[in-house]
């Protein structure tokens, strides 16, 4: 068989390794792959048919110089993302330089000083600590601009909407929901929680604004976070929406009154979404939210590889394979450190770049502590391309997402396992 041989002869893979993978890879295929099929379809056409509904015409590829104004693809491309997530507008820039960029500007554009944001889906992601004020103590974070925050935990994994309507005050200003793990141990919120939480928050604030960090969700269902009530969601190009094509850049969707706000934050006051050059990135962004879709199932599909490998070898994983998924990110907890490295080492082989790094713990900027991370990427730090990070403390988690095709990922599957065969308990259960 030469996908066999290749493997074995060409990547080192050892048959044992081989048939194991195929044997979990088959009773996957079976059980969930139809399901992944069935929303790529439908977020497919609904791509296509924003795309068809604004004319996009091969001349908004064109791009200007200077302020950038009257950029015709720019602007088309903000509708776009708009109709795909069913807002009233949407900002989409090269200039916003990640996720965690284009949540300080939605946050930093509607609160004001004295007003008090709730994240009420938990601890949020390490980086939005350091914005917030609450690690680090970095100049401009929104605590020195008189931004109160609190949180309030999750409640069996779902959002304690009872608490969160309870812990309102005068002051409150936003709520946030944070959709995807981040560097937490649990399942992604799904759509169907989110919206249960914003309708019952709805019956006693209707007039709150809520925003959701879409970052790793987009394409996974349906629906997103827009669809059930959101007023405003964020994400990153060089992830689910780019489609591992787009360059950089991020993302806002909203109401339109929040997205002018954004673009005067952007910019600035006055000139808000007339003005910021695009530097020839609209056939990139645009044709990787084309991508998009399919990308996301094919991360999606070896997410399950993945998880359903490392739980049969008695790992503990989140999301379990029975868990409705809600973003691409596949965590696996090895309470161990050397097997968290060991697992990057492996994925880090498997890429079609760098492929001959080994990735080593770094005091990362924004970080508390020390990060490993795997990430042979054709776009730097591109979370849909293959990749593996992990915090270097206790449980030691690993969290993989991404792979542009199914193929890359199972790979990384497979190479993770040999390395781990390395451990004596992972080489008796194989």
């Amino acid at each position: 068989m030469l996908t066999e041989d290749i493997l074995c002869k060409r990547f080192n893979v050892s048959k044992t390794v081989f048939n194991y993978v195929t044997k979990i890879e088959k009773e996957i295929k079976e059980k969930y792959f139809e399901q992944i099929e069935k929303i790529r379809e439908y977020n497919q056409f609904k791509v296509i048919s924003a795309m068809q509904e604004h004319k996009l015409d091969y001349t908004n590829f064109y791009w200007n110089t200077g302020y950038g104004y009257d950029d015709v693809g720019r602007e088309k491309a903000e509708k776009i993302f708009a109709s795909v997530f069913h807002t009233e507008d949407a900002l989409v820039r090269p200039s916003i330089a990640s996720g965690t960029h284009a949540l300080y500007l939605t946050l930093s554009a509607i609160l004001k000083y004295g007003d008090e944001v709730i994240a009420i889906s938990g601890r949020p992601y390490d980086t939005l600590l350091t914005v917030l004020g609450e690690e680090g103590n970095e100049p401009c974070n929104l605590k020195e601009a008189g931004i109160i925050y609190k949180e309030i935990p999750l409640y069996n994994n779902d959002i304690d909407w009872e608490s969160a309507i309870k812990s309102v005050t005068m002051k409150t200003k936003l709520l946030m929901i944070q959709r995807s793990t981040g560097y937490s141990f649990r399942p992604a919120l799904t759509i169907s929680k989110i919206k249960t939480a914003i309708e019952k928050i709805r019956e006693v604030y209707p007039n709150i604004y809520i925003m959701v960090d879409n970052c790793y969700g987009e394409f996974v269902d349906e629906f997103e976070p827009s669809d059930v009530g959101a007023d405003v969601i964020i994400g990153s190009l060089i992830k689910n929406p780019g489609g591992g094509i787009s360059l950089s850049g991020g993302y806002v969707a909203g109401k339109k009154v929040i997205i002018d706000r954004i673009a005067n934050r952007l910019t600035a006051p006055g000139v808000g979404k007339e003005i910021g050059l695009t530097f020839g990135t609209t056939r990139n962004t645009l044709q990787g939210l084309f991508f998009a879709p399919h990308i996301v199932s094919e991360a999606l599909k070896g997410a399950l590889l993945f998880g359903g490998v490392f739980s049969s070898l008695g790992f503990e994983i989140t999301p379990t394979l029975e868990d409705g998924r809600s973003d691409i990110v596949q965590a696996i907890k090895f309470n161990n450190s050397d097997m968290v490295i060991k697992i990057c080492e492996a994925i880090q082989s498997s890429s079609p770049v760098d492929s001959h790094v080994s990735p080593i713990p770094w005091d990362m900027p924004g970080y508390t502590n020390q990060v490993i991370m795997a990430s042979g990427a054709f776009v730097s730090g591109s979370s849909i391309e293959l990749s593996a990070d992990a915090p270097m403390r206790p449980p030691y988690i690993a969290y993989i997402q991404g792979g542009l095709f199914y193929d890359h990922a199972k790979l990384g599957v497979m190479l993770s396992l040999q390395k781990m065969m390395e451990f004596e308990e992972i080489k008796n259960k194989i």
